[in-house]
This record gives structure tokens, C-alpha cells and sequence, in this order.
């Protein structure tokens, strides 16, 4: 056996594993992580206590199939302007590690397979849901929005912010003004934790042409209105006290992390100031963002389970 053929079978599992690395690359994972951070609290916040975990597995597992096709299909659309940004250079569809039309119909397969799996093993409304999240976030963020408005990220934010209600629904089979307020929250919160990312990266979406608020309003405005929706998102973390009878536990964490994100975003304005904002001071407010977003869920969760517990 000469050497090229012993090796072809370890080439071919490395081909192999390469194209499941790309497919898997294609869904976005880490965004896909968020979804677990604000389902399952949501979840536990309905049931006033802990879902059955099949219901638990079989609603985040319908969740991130959806958001997994959305995002395959922005990365379709978008693969032009991914090719001109640092940032995104090396997605799947800018290297050639697979043609549109996979990427499409994989995107596809996976929101059909979303859309069977949560109503059969959960219920209708949670499918419905987790579908027209990904209708909005594609046609109306990625193909109407994101070229043409600075405020692109806050309309379709929304899109983020459905996976509570899908959480809500599963467990109650409707929905209620509780997870419409954990609903704004996460609405409230995509702006400033997007924002921040941007000006770091502010060079590739204007070299890609994308209207991002810092390519086309100056560091000081932008700042400003980071401020503006993390004072919002505070107060709004308020009112999910009295409309989802939270506890002291949730109160306090909500304080304290509200707090933390406001002296942050108030420090990065007022370096706008002064012209001396760097990429780094804004990767902090966008790394304390997802912090934040993380510690004020499982806190309602935490809240619930201990509360329940204590009684």
C-alpha cells in the first residue's frame, strides 16, 4: 500500500470533520448560548418551580434549531459584506468551505425541523413563536433593516428577545405580561450590547457600508444613547419584580447588576467625551453585557427555586 492511500482515510475524516465544523460554524453558537441563558430561567419563572426536564430539553432543543436556521440564512445573505469585514472574514460562506444553496437549504431543513419538533413534543404556540422569530429576524432585520437604518440592531432585536415568550409558552401554553416584560428587557438590552461591539468593530461595517449607529452618528451620540437604553433596561428590570412577584433575591441582583452596567456605560461615555473611547473600553461594556444578561435570568430563576423551596 503506497503512503498516499494509507493516508486518504484520516484525509477524508478530516474533510469530513472540517464541513461539520462549518455547518456547526454557520448557526452561530455562541449566540445560540444566550437562548439556554433566557429560556430556561423564563421556563422556571412560568412553572413556579422546575419544568419537567424533557419539556426543559425538548423546548431549548426546538429553540436553538430555530435560531440555528435563522442565523445559517443570515450568513447567506450577508455573505458579501462578511467578506469585507475582519470580523467575519473566515465564516463558512467567505471561505468556500460550502456553496449558499447547502447553507440555504440546511437552514431551511433546520426551521422545518424547529418548527415539527416543538409542536409535537411541546405545543403549537411555542413553534409558532420560534418560527416568526426567524421570519423577523431575516426579513425584517437582515434583508430590510440592516443596510438601510442606524436603527437596524433596536427593531431587530426583537428577533432575540422571542425566545422568553417560546419559554413561557411551552410551559403555560399562552402567554402573559411576565414574559412580555422579560421580552422589552432583552429588547431593551440588545442596543447597548450591540452598540458597544460596533464601535469596537466600527471600521468593518463602514468599510462594508452598514449603518451601524457609530459609522454614522459620532462616538458622543452613540455613547449617549447606550446610556439612555441601559438606564431603560434597569428600570425596566424593576417592573419584572411586581409583575412576575419576584423576590429579594431577584431585586437585589437586579440592583446590583443594573448598577455595575450603569457606572460602565457612564464611564465609556464620558471617555466620548473627552475623544479617548477605545475598541477595548467598549469590549467591556459589550463583555459585562452578556454578564449582566446571564446573572438577572438566573437570579429569576434562582429567586423562584429558592423561594419555593423555603415554603
Amino acid at each position: 500500500m503506497s503512503i498516499e492511500a494509507a493516508a486518504l482515510p484520516e484525509r477524508r475524516a478530516g474533510w469530513s470533520w472540517s464541513t461539520v465544523g462549518a455547518y456547526v460554524a454557520l448557526t452561530k453558537p455562541r449566540i445560540i448560548e444566550l437562548l439556554l441563558v433566557t429560556t430556561l430561567p423564563t421556563m422556571v419563572v412560568a412553572q413556579r418551580g422546575l419544568p419537567p426536564v424533557w419539556l426543559m430539553a425538548a423546548t431549548v432543543a426546538g429553540g436553538a434549531l430555530a435560531a440555528g436556521g435563522a442565523n445559517a440564512t443570515n450568513m447567506v445573505v450577508d455573505r458579501d459584506i462578511d467578506r469585507l469585514m475582519n470580523r467575519t472574514k473566515n465564516r463558512p460562506l467567505v471561505t468556500g468551505a460550502m456553496t449558499p444553496m447547502a447553507a440555504l437549504v440546511f437552514a431551511l431543513t433546520l426551521e422545518v425541523a424547529a418548527f415539527v419538533e416543538l409542536w409535537l413534543a411541546v405545543n403549537l404556540l411555542s413553534a409558532v413563536l420560534a418560527i416568526a422569530a426567524t421570519l423577523f429576524y431575516v426579513f425584517v432585520y437582515t434583508l430590510w433593516l440592516k443596510r438601510r437604518s442606524a436603527q437596524n440592531i433596536v427593531i431587530g432585536g426583537a428577533a432575540g428577545a422571542v425566545p422568553v415568550l417560546v419559554g413561557w409558552a411551552a410551559v403555560t401554553d399562552s402567554l402573559a405580561w411576565a414574559p412580555v416584560v422579560m421580552f422589552a428587557i432583552i429588547f431593551i438590552w440588545t442596543p447597548p450590547h450591540f452598540w458597544s461591539l460596533a464601535v469596537k468593530y466600527r471600521d468593518d461595517y463602514e468599510a462594508a457600508e452598514v449603518p451601524m449607529l457609530p459609522v454614522v452618528a459620532s462616538m458622543k451620540r452613540t455613547t449617549t444613547e447606550i446610556v439612555y437604553y441601559t438606564v431603560a433596561l434597569v428600570a425596566v428590570s424593576f417592573v419584572l419584580g411586581p409583575v412576575a412577584h419576584m423576590g429579594w433575591i431577584y431585586m437585589i441582583t437586579a440592583a446590583v447588576a443594573g448598577a455595575c452596567f450603569l457606572y460602565l456605560v457612564t464611564r465609556l461615555w464620558g471617555l466620548a467625551q473627552n475623544g479617548q473611547v477605545t475598541g477595548r473600553d467598549a469590549m467591556r461594556v459589550f463583555g459585562y453585557s452578556i454578564t449582566y444578561l446571564t446573572v438577572l435570568f438566573v437570579a429569576m430563576a434562582g429567586d423562584i427555586l429558592i423561594s419555593t423551596h423555603l415554603h
